[in-house]
């Protein structure tokens, strides 16, 4: 195996799949751990441990082995759609006790070694605002607005223990001053929505193309965005960052009215006049509200994050027959949450 220089936790989950598939592009040597073998057909089962990060012995015995390591990316987790088949001590151990690991074994190798780790990148995850997402009851309030000065309230524990974790992060790069970075990221699954009212009143396609507005990015996005943090991390030191499709929507009592009351698809048309007919011949729907936009701004600016995968993008792309999502999004697929299916959640 060629000396890793990249640990990518989580490497058989969407996220974890698709760094593995792309890191080497970007000049990064990628080594993989997961609870999981990987896929029999893998191109990279030479660069793949199976193992889990709730084991502190492995996460230490991962910087032991691998002293060539100067990266993390730290994609594993327990998910939302483990809620109703985990328990909420599972979550602890991985989201929690797993990261706390990880972190301390990461530390400890810059700091009783010349091995210095340069970057810890959590991938955390916009459910973790929780009920600050719509903190006003009602069909006809505003929508909220979304950015990294928004303090989170978590609804579940997936929530908890990914603030939990972030925390942590935090109170590592404060003791050790190892740069660590927090991405939360917005909705890249391609599995159907699990709100069954959503999968009703929109096809999967025309509720993902417009999710692109607000509260989607693709998963290529993603991958560079965790290169970005690690390439920005040393002149960072510590910092939070929302990953979402850049939004079209001006940030205006009078614009958050409107997309929170109803009129959002006005909004949209408005400002996409062109796209009307595609969406129409294709049978398609605009969302008539929306309750939420995230500003994936903070990150752009910082991180010098460059998003490809906007909602202009996908819309050109459906209207000229061609393939609105990326190369990596298709690739990847479905991964699945379970072993066998639970409701939308399948593997």
């Amino acid at each position: 195996m060629p000396d890793p220089n990249v640990l990518v936790t989580g490497a058989h989950g969407h996220l974890g799949h698709a760094l593995m598939h792309s890191l080497s592009n970007y000049g990064y040597k990628p080594l993989g751990i997961d609870p999981l073998p990987p896929d029999s057909n893998s191109a990279h089962q030479s660069t793949y441990i199976t193992g889990s990060i709730s084991d502190r012995a492995f996460c230490t015995s991962i910087f032991q082995r691998y002293p060539s390591l100067r990266y993390i990316l730290h994609t594993a987790t327990l998910h939302k759609p483990h809620i109703g088949s985990h328990t909420k001590n599972d979550f602890i151990e991985t989201n929690i006790q797993g990261t706390l690991n990880l972190l301390e074994a990461a530390a400890a190798t810059s700091q009783i070694s010349e091995n210095t780790i340069l970057a810890f990148v959590f991938t955390s995850t916009t459910s973790a605002f929780g009920h600050a997402l719509t903190p006003q009851p009602g069909p006809s309030q505003p929508a909220t607005w979304i950015d990294e000065t928004v303090l989170p309230i978590p609804k579940n524990i997936y929530g908890v223990t990914k603030v939990a974790a972030e925390d942590l992060c935090q109170l590592v790069h404060a003791e050790t001053g190892m740069p660590t970075l927090v991405l939360r990221t917005s909705r890249f699954f391609p599995e159907d929505d699990d709100d069954a009212t959503s999968r009703a009143q929109f096809s999967d396609e025309n509720l993902k193309v417009c999710e692109l507005l607000h509260r989607r990015v693709d998963v290529a996005d993603v991958v560079s965005a965790h290169v970005c943090a690690m390439r920005e991390a040393q002149g960072i030191g510590f910092g939070k960052y929302i990953i979402s499709a850049p939004t079209p929507f001006a940030r205006t009592s009078e614009f958050l009215r409107q997309l929170g009351a109803g009129d959002a698809a006005t909004v949209i048309s408005g400002l996409y006049p062109e796209y009307a007919a595609m969406f129409s011949g294709r049978g398609w729907k605009m969302p008539r509200r929306l309750d939420r936009v995230y500003d994936s701004g903070k990150a752009q600016r910082e991180l010098k994050w460059e998003p490809e995968f906007t909602f202009e993008r996908a819309c050109g792309q459906v209207r000229a027959g061609e393939e609105w999502r990326s190369e990596m999004m298709v690739r990847v697929g479905r991964r699945g949450y379970h072993a066998t299916p639970m409701g939308v959640y399948t593997k």
